[in-house]
């Protein structure tokens, strides 16, 4: 059989000479160039983000709306003049300035869907091409650069088999145990009147299962950014459930893969020449950069939760072959965990960013690797990696999102966000945050005549008696003692967490003067691992309960208006509101459900491979949990379901396809009840673009302002 002479990556036709006919590179095709200098003043609201340092820290690369649309930026920390360097109406969605100062590696959306591009562009908007992602059904995402800027590593899917956007897998042999889900991986995308799609999964008349394609591969390459080298493979994987390369040891010789579906999460110290893994770590879920090697590659400091209820910088100390010798703790708080961790470019010193019941807390602190010596008489001696005395960091703002190391250790880059600003970068020369100029200024976070809204944390009981959370806004101008109009709003993951930053959604809903209450429910992040567990399986049973719960508790204490009251939520928080209309009828007045899922068959069916793989641990296997999902399921029980429903999704949603919603919508107006369904143009499961922003939270109030009234 003759060689694909597609590259592996782009899917472009590759070239060979004498010196790369094993291993073709892939012939380089440039984009069109569409950077411009801005000098348009920018909307007085608008998010800045995702920041990545050039080499002498003085210029930022990092993600803006103020066209609209989330694109690639560069500016000066302590100047105003900004560079649009991408002005394709995709969405930017991560950034990364290459070492070298040479070129910006950043990942898009392609019409706001789930199916990811890695592109490189020069700093002065040039030479713009495409990395990995091009062939069609693939996607591609980032990782590290190597530290000589030579190469970047990044992790593609194999393409789907021809006529489906994704192929079906059984799962992955490999550190953790696998998983067998058997699924057709179609997209459920329903017209109306058709029937209620069957998931290709299921056992046949002759009780046997019927066939499913070859499981797909996740494969991290290296890849050089001027397309002279040929890629070189670093991991393979069928079947897995997430992959990404944190970091390359400064010799090469080990690579930090990040791997396994969620609550299951992996490091992997990785030899590059042979491929083979040395060693195992387990590591916390959240921010997917969860670490990297010291200098000498003789430990690695990861933020990990292994064994323990609050993640924690860790330190594996490793041999010259990146087997492991042991692990010691190197800093942890005993209530709190480790939410972000940054290295700074010596490997010397961190910046670490701890989750104290959902505001952030920053510190830096020196690292000292691990050391190994010959004693006396021969005798081996060994010092265990340390974190020095940690020195804290005064913030404007509540939450850090982000936290990108310069080329001065003493002043990192941190994206804020806020119960009162729009999300934005700051710089923090020896601990004094600045605002970088060209982010949004606090004062402008509110449009004219609306008062800021600070929450109050809240802490109801469930009726187990276990301690959820949350925090509870007021509309401006109502009186103490009045029973409000409120909704309850339900994050999505579930291991997301509700943040005291500034949402759109809630000054909408705030503006036409409803109440808004945002609890965490057991299977939040920020609580520890046990809560995060708590919803597993049955548990998630309970989490539908903690939504009444907490509904009461706002009730109880004459903050919400028991005939008036809603729910609402995104992703899981979306099937948590189907769930809670048909689990609690004569609970909530109305609910809006944004890209939730309503059936978990018809889920499993249609999402991503990998987001099922990661799913199957979370709410139940499709196959041997078909009967506990069956009843989780908010379609099982849609004859009980009295109150309308508003669906919201996005048309290019392949996580929780659009299916989900047009099924429930189309199952509640066969009741007789009124349900509407928006579909969201060029948006997939994240609605990035500002208009369609606009227009779903106008229409989301709209709905509760008509449903609410009197």
């Amino acid at each position: 059989m003759a060689a694909d002479p597609r590259n592996p990556l782009t899917g472009m036709e590759t070239r060979t000479d004498a010196a790369t006919r094993e291993l073709p590179s892939p012939e380089q095709r440039l984009l069109a160039d569409t950077a411009t200098p801005y000098d348009v003043p920018p909307p007085a609201v608008h998010g800045c983000w995702y920041p990545s340092a050039d080499p002498g820290g003085r210029y930022v690369a990092f993600i803006c709306d103020r066209a609209g649309v989330p694109q690639l930026w560069t500016g000066p920390v302590d100047g105003e003049e900004v560079r649009r360097l991408d002005a394709d109406p995709d969405p930017v969605t991560e950034v990364s300035w290459s070492p070298d100062g040479r070129w910006i590696a950043y990942t898009v959306a392609p019409d706001g869907g789930e199916l990811t591009r890695v592109l490189c562009v020069r700093p002065d908007g040039t030479g713009r091409h495409l990395l990995a992602g091009g062939e069609p059904g693939t996607s591609a995402r980032l990782g590290c650069w190597q530290h000589d800027g030579s190469a970047l590593a990044v992790t593609v899917t194999d393409s789907a088999p021809a006529g489906l956007p994704f192929a079906a897998h059984p799962g992955a042999a490999g550190v953790s145990p696998p998983l067998r889900a058997h699924r057709d991986g179609r997209g459920v995308l329903l017209d109306p009147g058709a029937p209620r799609h069957e998931p290709a999964w299921a056992d046949d008349d002759r009780g046997v299962s019927q066939e499913e394609p070859e499981p797909r591969a996740l494969s991290a390459y290296l890849v050089d950014p001027e397309g002279a080298a040929a890629p070189v493979l670093l991991a393979s994987e069928r079947g897995a459930a997430n992959q990404r390369v944190c970091d390359l040891s400064r010799d090469g010789r080990l690579a930090l893969v990040y791997r396994g579906p969620r609550g299951r999460r992996e490091a992997l110290v990785l030899r590059t020449g042979d491929r083979t893994v040395a060693c195992a770590l387990p590591v916390a879920d959240g921010d997917p950069w969860i670490g990297g090697f010291s200098p000498d590659a003789g430990t690695v400091w990861l933020r990990s939760d292994g064994g323990r209820e609050h993640a924690a910088l860790v330190a594996a100390h490793l041999d010259p072959r990146g087997h492991l010798l042991g692990t010691t703790v190197a800093a942890q708080r005993p209530d709190c965990g480790l939410e972000l961790l940054a290295l700074g470019r010596d490997g010397r010193r961190a910046v670490l960013a701890w989750n104290v019941r959902g505001v952030s807390e920053l510190e830096t602190a020196g690292l000292t690797p691990a050391r190994h010596a010959e004693g006396p008489a021969g005798l081996a001696s060994f010092r265990p990696a340390s974190a020095g005395v940690a020195r804290t960091v005064d913030l404007p703002h509540e939450v850090v999102t982000r936290i990108a190391p310069t080329a001065d250790p003493d002043a990192p880059l941190v994206a804020l966000s806020g119960s009162r600003r729009h999300p934005g970068v700051w710089w923090l020369p020896h601990g004094q945050p600045l605002r970088t100029p060209w982010s949004s200024r606090d004062e402008d976070a509110l449009p004219p005549g609306r008062t800021p809204v600070r929450p109050t944390p809240m802490s109801p009981v469930a009726r187990d008696g276990l301690t959820l959370g949350g925090w509870y806004y007021r509309a401006p101008g109502r009186s103490p003692g009045e029973p409000a109009p409120c909704v309850l709003h339900l994050h999505g993951g579930p291991e997301e967490q509700e943040r005291p930053v500034l949402e759109p959604l809630y000054l909408e809903l705030l503006g036409r003067g409803l109440d808004v209450f945002a609890p965490d429910v057991r299977g939040s992040s920020g609580y520890g691992r046990t809560f995060v567990d708590a919803d597993l399986g049955a548990g998630r049973f309970d989490a539908i309960n903690d939504v009444a719960d907490c509904a009461a508790h706002v009730m109880v204490r004459g903050l919400a208006d028991p005939r008036r009251m809603a729910v609402m939520g995104r992703s899981y928080g979306g099937y948590l509101v189907m769930a809670s209309l048909v689990w609690h009828p004569d609970l909530f007045r109305t609910g809006v459900a944004v890209c939730g899922m309503s059936d978990f068959a018809t889920f499993f069916a249609g999402t991503e491979p990998w987001i099922a793989q990661s799913a199957a641990h979370k709410y139940g296997h499709p196959e041997h949990d078909r009967e506990l999902l069956r009843a989780l399921s908010p379609m099982s029980r849609v004859d009980a379901l009295r109150a309308p429903v508003l669906a919201v999704h996005g048309e290019h949603d392949t996580n929780v396809p659009p299916g989900e919603s047009e099924q429930f919508v189309r199952a509640a107006r066969e009741r007789g009840l009124e349900a509407e369904l928006l579909l969201l143009r060029h948006e997939g499961h994240d609605f990035r673009r500002a208009d369609n922003r606009r227009l779903f939270r106008r229409t989301a109030a709209d709905w509760m302002e008509r449903h609410l009234a009197g």
